[in-house]
């Protein structure tokens, strides 16, 4: 029976379980979890944080990290500024990257969800106002989701990874794993 472990990754932690060739030690996976055998289902940047899957199973982690899946991730994303209704229904419709459009998406304002504090915290500029958006996206291009928001004009200050498919991270805190 295959093992399916879901993690909170915290920010600044690489999702991988070594750091090679790194003059200074970066927090990994090794130091939140102690499961031999289990390795990442596709990945998430040092820089966001949230749901993580980690299985032994080869053929499930591919049906997880592999575009063709379809397979839903939900992110929270705080942003700059407050998109409006042209910059949602852009978001949802698809957006222009370098490497061609995005596939359609579903983007919703939401209000702030009141997560855990980040480390270090995002920087409040008096100024700028900042807000919180629900993008589900069904694909998983490099850096994909900031990518779509700053090219709706709304640069990404914080991501979090909600959900992928039916797993959440509903009661996991940063750096706490459980199986599914």
């Amino acid at each position: 029976m295959s093992r399916l472990i879901l993690f909170n990754k915290p920010m600044n932690v690489l999702s991988q379980f070594t750091d090679r060739g790194s003059p200074t030690a970066r927090a990994t996976l090794s130091d939140f979890i102690d499961v031999p055998g289990v390795y990442p289902a596709g990945r998430l940047d040092r820089d966001s944080e949230g749901l993580l899957l980690l299985t032994d199973d080869g053929r499930l982690q591919a049906r997880i990290a592999d575009p063709k899946f379809k397979l839903e991730k939900t992110y929270l994303v705080q942003v700059e500024g407050e998109p409006d209704n042209v910059a949602i229904r852009k978001l949802c419709d698809g957006v222009e990257l370098k490497e061609g459009r995005t596939r359609p998406a579903r983007a919703e304002r939401i209000a702030d969800p009141q997560l855990w504090p980040r480390d270090p915290p995002v920087r409040f500029r008096k100024n700028v106002a900042d807000s919180w958006l629900r993008l589900t996206i069904r694909e998983g291009k490099n850096r994909q989701v900031r990518r779509m928001t700053a090219a709706v004009g709304h640069p990404t200050l914080r991501l979090v990874r909600w959900s992928i498919g039916e797993h959440s991270l509903d009661g996991l805190a940063p750096g706490e794993w459980r199986e599914a």
